[in-house]
């Protein structure tokens, strides 16, 4: 803790732990410049929305694929399994998304692409899936011997799947560049696509599975999908996501996206391909044990590894503003870890009126601040000096509420 001069009352303080970036990039443009402090009067502006929302058509695309989905299920399988498989999927999918919140809680993104992501890989990636397989079928007529089941599961499914569920991350890579900012937001949009995906898709499995063996067969399979993998297509779809957000990044604009997706797509495809093989080419519990469970842990280092990434990232931005007076060194600290935003929450409640409402609001937008900055910095965004400027006031803001007696 650190006294503020102004005031008297103790600040949290706490100094990052130092390490390496991996994707440390020199500055591709000049950055707005960084007005000087001033006293902050008026209302509070709101950041524009524009860049931070997905396309109005996309929704409407959605709608007509969920209605054709519902009749897809109430004829296939029927209203009772399919409510049973629905009901069961909930519960791997609440996981997925509590986990993903975690990874996404540094710097949230915006609800309604969270909800568009979860949307696309529950509808329209599913969609155009059927769509695909039922035009197969029509073409190359119903194979039923073993070596077509393996080229299904082992190359169609993954391309087809990987090819659906990527449209809808670059979907929000291209229409919502001001919410795409690295690589945490691609995974983040990619394992939400894909936990859509598997929502739906597991319903149809829960179902068959209840109307084939009843109880019995359902709950193995529920075991093995929901208990053993609940995050597979998660991470197939994360690695597209990780591409495109590594390319945005490094400033790469809309038309220079596609390089990017196409390769995160293809090791989504390998990925997804080697864990559909580990399942129907060998013993299933042997290969999860030595395969699957290795490459889970791997996706988790990965994901810490990006977040130490954010933050540092956090830091150095922020840095730029509290040399120009609009923050303390120890603030900018704080605002880089985890633990110091932690001991500002807990600073926070101590304060009269309990005001975590207000720091919880501080940390949010100086957050978007430093990313905001990085957008600057990379040249990708010629809007991103208008959102700069939105935040400085709003942070400004929150921080003298803070600090009022």
């Amino acid at each position: 803790m650190t006294i503020d001069p102004g005031t008297g009352n103790p600040r949290p303080s706490l100094t990052p732990p130092a390490f390496p970036s991996a994707f440390a990039q020199p500055a591709a443009a000049v950055p707005a410049s960084i007005p000087p402090t001033t006293a902050v009067t008026g209302t509070v502006p709101v950041p524009p929305r524009r860049g931070r929302t997905a396309p109005i058509w996309a929704a409407g695309v959605l709608i007509l694929l969920l209605i054709g989905l519902i009749g897809y299920f109430l004829n296939a399988i029927g209203p009772g399994a399919s409510i049973i498989g629905m009901v069961l999927s909930l519960i791997p999918l609440a996981g997925v998304l509590v986990a993903v919140r975690i990874v996404d809680k540094w710097e949230p993104e915006p609800r309604n692409l969270v909800i568009f992501a979860v949307a696309w890989g529950a509808i329209g990636a599913v969609g155009i899936t059927l769509l695909v397989d039922l035009a197969l079928t029509l073409v190359l007529g119903r194979q039923d011997s073993d070596a077509a089941l393996v080229f299904q599961v082992v190359v169609q499914a993954p391309i087809v799947e990987e090819i659906a569920k990527g449209i809808g991350v670059l979907l929000i890579f291209l229409t919502a560049r001001r919410a795409f900012d690295g690589p945490v937001d691609g995974v983040v949009y990619g394992a939400l696509v894909g936990a859509g995906f598997a929502f739906t898709e597991n319903i149809q499995y829960f179902a068959i599975s209840f109307i084939e063996g009843g109880a019995s067969d359902v709950t193995t399979t529920f075991f093995v999908r929901g208990i053993l993998s609940p995050f597979a297509h998660v991470m197939f779809t994360a690695v597209t996501g990780f591409a495109l957000g590594l390319a945005a990044r490094r400033g790469a604009k809309a038309g220079n996206g596609f390089g990017p997706f196409l390769i995160g797509l293809a090791g989504a495809i390998a990925l997804h391909a080697l864990w559909n093989g580990s399942a129907v080419l060998g013993d299933f519990f042997g290969m999860y044990l030595m395969l699957q469970i290795p490459l889970f842990l791997l996706f988790i280092v990965g994901v810490i590894a990006l977040r130490r990434e954010e933050a540092r990232l956090t830091r150095a931005r922020l840095g730029d503003y509290a040399a120009a007076g609009w923050f303390t060194p120890q603030e900018a600290d704080m605002l880089a870890t985890s633990a110091g935003r932690k001991a500002a929450m807990q600073w926070a409640a101590t304060l009269r009126g309990d005001r975590r409402g207000l720091m919880k609001e501080f940390i949010t937008d100086a957050t978007a601040l430093a990313a905001a900055r990085q957008r600057a910095l990379s040249g990708r965004d010629p809007s991103a000096a208008e959102d700069e400027h939105v935040l400085l006031t709003r942070t400004a803001t929150a921080r003298a509420a803070l600090f009022a007696p």
